[in-house]
């Protein structure tokens, strides 16, 4: 039993090795079956009431997570990859049969089930804003039904983090932020892609080992407090994991008194390789416990008088961006800071609302016509129609004036004179001059007829348009507490006729 067990995984970790990094986590299990029960029901319903329906659903959110005026979109290379890989196989197939609720003849047209829509999307990385769609899919409508929760669970989990760790970095005024929160993720999953969102948000690299190999992202740590309390006292400690760690020697300072000897030990420890004459190349100390502001400050005395200025202070212990914003504004003497729990699981906004809207259904004419669900609620009346939306820049500061969701035939010429008004408060309005704005398209094609179009940046160049796209926020915009929102207004025939079937609706009875 020994012998298969191990010869199990040998095989499984060829196939994996196989396989393009970053995919074989995704690609270990079939996730066809990662929806809601109520889509497939709902694809049987469509499949004996025949319909050669194509239609248009966006996927959006409503409201800025975290008290923020904006978001950051993530999670669009695992939704194609899910895509990609969407078929029944015959152990799918048997468990839907043993849940006598499909026919047989449905349960045989799912066997050669495979997506041949269209999908366009705001690229990873990409600073969103509410109510405009991260992602449309144009396709049949038993396809575009059966992909919305797997969709929706992939885009809202890692825009989340990517939003949250924004944030924190943002907090850190230029620190470097480590991603430390896998022990605290809601399973492997939220793990490994939270670590992967959080580095899109703009963390410097990851404790989370497996995320490092999947996507190619700096791996970082220290060591914990189990490895000072194994050995007889702290200095023995510190000193044998200098002397295994030369280059990457940060020492945690607090599991018995930080001042009064995990500080004081640390020091000891660097003397000594610097009396040596060989000096550690890479140093310093990590506070995880206690006021980190006066800790640290303290920590930053004693190193400096000992001759160690250039030894790093790094600091974890339930941080958010707030408490970061606090102990920035204390002056607290922190280099990096390690985030966890706070950050993994965006503790205080832990779901994104993510939503995915019936928008348009062609004609035999080959058009779409807009469909609008309506509601008590003004902001979960949608947006009808086959959109795409246009983001308008300030020419001079290459800033972000406003996003304009526009039907997809429509243009923009940036010599004209362009008029937004806010779709609600109609009559708040703003005139940009000819020739002093531009504009970009950020819904690009990912799938035509079916076939992946798109190629995925790596996640670090992914980071890195990500941090390009900050820069065209406002600094008002960025700011932790009451920020300027970024208006998202509709161009004026979508707003007319958005509010015609409003108008028809109401001369319903």
């Amino acid at each position: 039993m020994i012998v298969v067990q191990s010869e199990r995984i040998r095989y499984d970790t060829n196939v994996i090795n196989t396989m393009r990094k970053g995919e074989f986590a995704m690609r270990a299990q079939n996730l066809t079956l990662l929806t809601d029960l109520y889509e497939l029901t709902m694809m049987q319903g469509y499949y004996e009431n025949p319909s050669d329906q194509i239609v248009v659903f966006d996927a959006f959110y409503r409201k800025n997570p975290c008290g923020g005026a904006y978001a950051v979109c993530a999670g669009l290379e695992q939704v194609i990859e899910y895509v990609r890989d969407l078929h029944f196989s015959v152990d799918d197939i048997d468990y839907l049969r043993s849940l006598h609720m499909f026919n047989d003849d449905f349960l045989e047209y799912l066997r050669g089930f495979h997506f041949t829509g269209d999908i366009y999307a705001i690229p990873e990385g990409t600073v969103v804003f509410p109510r405009e769609p991260l992602l449309k899919v144009v396709a049949p409508i038993m396809e575009a039904q059966l992909v919305e929760t797997a969709i929706l669970n992939m885009i809202n989990h890692q825009s989340l983090i990517a939003t949250k760790a924004s944030r924190v970095v943002y907090a850190a005024k230029g620190d470097g932020i480590m991603e430390f929160g896998l022990r605290r993720a809601q399973g492997p999953d939220a793990g490994i892609y939270g670590a992967r969102a959080a580095m899109i948000g703009g963390c410097i690299g990851t404790s989370n080992v497996l995320t490092g190999q999947m996507f190619d992202v700096p791996v970082k740590g220290t060591h914990a407090h189990s490895w000072i309390m194994s050995f007889p006292d702290e200095y023995t400690a510190f000193r044998t994991y200098a002397e295994m760690y030369p280059d990457n020697c940060t020492l945690l300072v607090d599991t018995y008194d930080t001042l009064k000897s995990g500080v004081p030990n640390a020091i000891r420890v660097f003397r000594e390789f610097k009396d040596s004459g060989k000096p550690l190349n890479k140093y310093g100390i990590r506070l995880d416990s206690g006021d980190l502001a006066y800790l640290s400050k303290e920590a930053r005395k004693m190193l400096d008088d000992a001759g160690f200025p250039e030894a790093t202070i790094c600091a974890s212990n339930d941080l958010d961006e707030f408490l970061l914003h606090d102990l920035k504004m204390q002056g607290a003497a922190i280099d990096s800071w390690g985030v966890g729990t706070n950050l993994i699981t965006s503790k205080d906004c832990p779901s994104f609302g993510g939503v995915y809207k019936l928008a348009a259904i062609q004609n035999e004419e080959g058009e779409f016509v807009p469909k609008i669900k309506i509601s008590e609620n003004t902001e979960k009346i949608t947006n009808p129609g086959n959109k795409t939306i246009y983001r308008i820049y300030e020419k001079e500061s290459g800033k972000i004036k406003a996003d304009l969701i526009c039907f997809a035939d429509e243009v923009i010429d940036t010599e004209q004179d362009l008029l937004l008004f806010d779709p609600i408060e109609t009559w708040k309005k703003t005139k940009l001059s000819g020739g002093t704005y531009t504009v970009r398209e950020i819904l690009v094609p990912v799938f035509k007829n079916g076939e992946c179009i798109y190629k995925s940046p790596t996640l670090k160049e992914i980071a890195s348009y990500c941090c390009s796209e900050k820069d065209t926020l406002w600094d008002e915009t960025k700011r932790l507490f009451y920020p300027h929102r970024v208006y998202v207004d509709l161009s004026q025939k979508l707003y007319d006729v958005k509010k015609s079937l409003l108008d028809q609706m109401n001369m319903t009875d």
